[in-house]
């Protein structure tokens, strides 16, 4: 069988990395693929096991030098993901999960047409800015920003594979399950 890249995208505060946690909890199979960033890290962030925090000239120079499946700028920083880590695991015969932004995701359907598009959606742009505003991570300024973002990815989440809505958490875990194992059968 065929192992496959699963692009997982949504807007800042959608809940994408908790619907992540429980399906990979469920699922411990899968590789979850780190990416590249130049921004700070979060409390309790660990380099190497949340992100690989660079400094920003030397994420331009791997940019310069195409190492990237997919890189962009999003609220000031860049992410980006190394062609490199992707293939290895692949090869190795794992199913990878990329958690990345729908800039990204669009990329890498470009790339990688094979790729499996999934967005998770908020039940409402209210819902979304509510828990955006909880996290107690941001600024307004960056709040604003990632509110305005998630504008431009809810109209380019129409060019994704799935669209899952997390309105409940257990219930937006088994659709994801549900789309991976059609696409794992599928293979």
């Amino acid at each position: 069988m065929n192992k496959k890249l699963y692009v997982i995208s949504g807007s800042s505060g959608v809940g994408k990395g908790t619907v992540l946690k429980g399906f990979l909890k469920r699922n411990p199979d899968f590789m979850l693929s780190i990416s590249c960033t130049t921004r700070k890290p979060r409390p309790g962030e660990q380099d190497g096991i949340n992100y690989f925090f660079l400094a920003e000239n030397e994420f331009k120079e791997c940019i310069e030098k195409d190492k990237f499946l997919e890189w962009a700028e999003f609220a000031g920083n860049f992410y980006g993901t190394k062609k490199k880590y992707i293939n290895e695991c692949l090869e190795q015969g794992k199913d990878i999960i990329l958690e990345i932004d729908t800039q990204g995701a669009l990329q890498v359907k470009k790339r990688m047409p094979e790729a499996v598009l999934i967005f998770i959606c908020p039940p409402s742009y209210e819902t979304l800015e509510t828990r955006l505003r909880g996290r107690h991570t941001e600024d307004e300024d960056t709040i604003k920003k990632r509110l305005l973002e998630a504008k431009i990815e809810l109209e380019r989440a129409k060019s994704f594979d799935y669209k899952i809505v997390n309105d409940n958490l257990e219930k937006a875990i088994l659709e994801l399950e549900t789309v991976i194992n059609k696409e794992r059968n599928n293979a």
